[in-house]
């Protein structure tokens, strides 16, 4: 059984006052990702099975792309 789970349904509840949408993601066997998106950054919120969290924020340098763009970043990360 998960032990501190009340964490993430913290979080989770947070997220819905703050009327902030997110996505749960399961990436890992110990852990869910929570994934927000808000203006200019992205935050993936580690909750561990053990009650640990993580969280990591990705800022947006505000560089816009145009459609011509994709296939080269497509393929600098493709396997």
């Amino acid at each position: 059984m998960i032990q501190n789970h009340h964490r993430l349904y913290s979080i989770i509840s947070s997220l819905e006052k703050a009327k902030i949408s997110f996505t749960l993601l399961r990436n890992r066997e110990d852990a869910v990702t929570i994934a927000v998106a808000v203006p200019g950054q992205l935050w993936e919120i580690d909750v561990f099975e053990d009650g640990n969290v993580d969280v990591e924020v990705f800022r947006s340098d505000g560089q816009i792309f145009a459609y011509e763009d994709l296939p080269a970043m497509l393929s600098k990360f493709a396997d």
